[in-house]
């Protein structure tokens, strides 16, 4: 797996499955496919940074998109991520706030600073399991998925950039089907060609990154 090229600076584009992976963003970007969830993202984003750390082709920027859960946002639109939390972690019980990693001096919520202009922000939480009615009553943030966190933890590790790129397939209602989730997965995927479009062009302006 090689980085992309795109207006001539090196970006890993990272995506869990195959389902979210459409005919536009197929056209555009070839991604590392880590799988579903936060622990199959570290570890396979991290194994590849670090084959590319040895040879010394590390990418510029790392670009997480895919799908979000959403009851708030509008269904089929694509947000770049704001701030990221991890929702599974709870090490309250020994006195820590909820989110926390222990001992690890982050924050409950981490900023995301590197932003494309043009396209709406939103707050992410990660984590392991499929928030759907209720289950969003405990959830703070804007919209949730399963990898992001683990991603920014791999980049944070490497000194790595990264943007978030989510589309909202689902959370307007319960889900019951798989195929609750995947009845948008079409229109995420032009929608997020689109904002890879504005992508490039900010980084052919040369404002993005340094």
């Amino acid at each position: 797996m090689d980085v992309n090229i795109l207006a001539g600076r090196r970006v890993l584009f990272v995506m869990a499955v195959e389902a979210e992976y459409g005919a536009a963003l197929r056209a555009r970007i070839q991604p590392l496919m880590t799988g579903v969830g936060p622990v199959e993202a570290a570890v396979e984003l991290t194994a590849l940074l670090s084959q590319l750390a040895a040879r010394g082709e590390l990418p510029e920027l790392v670009v997480s998109l895919g799908s979000a859960g959403s009851r708030v946002l509008e269904q089929a639109a694509v947000y770049q991520v704001s701030a990221v939390e991890y929702r599974d972690m709870d090490a309250s019980a020994l006195g820590f706030a909820k989110g926390e990693m222990p001992f690890s001096g982050l924050p409950v919520r981490i900023e995301l600073p590197l932003q494309i202009p043009g396209i709406p922000h939103a707050s992410i939480a990660t984590g392991g399991s499929i928030v759907s009615g209720r289950a969003y009553d405990e959830i703070a943030a804007d919209m949730v998925d399963m990898e992001t966190f683990a991603v920014l933890r791999a980049c944070q590790h490497f000194g790595l950039p990264l943007i978030g790129l989510r589309g909202i397939s689902d959370g307007a209602e319960d889900l019951s089907h798989l195929s609750d989730w995947t009845q948008y997965l079409h229109l995420v995927d032009e929608r997020l060609a689109a904002a890879i479009d504005l992508l490039e062009q900010e980084l052919l302006r040369g404002d993005l990154l340094v």
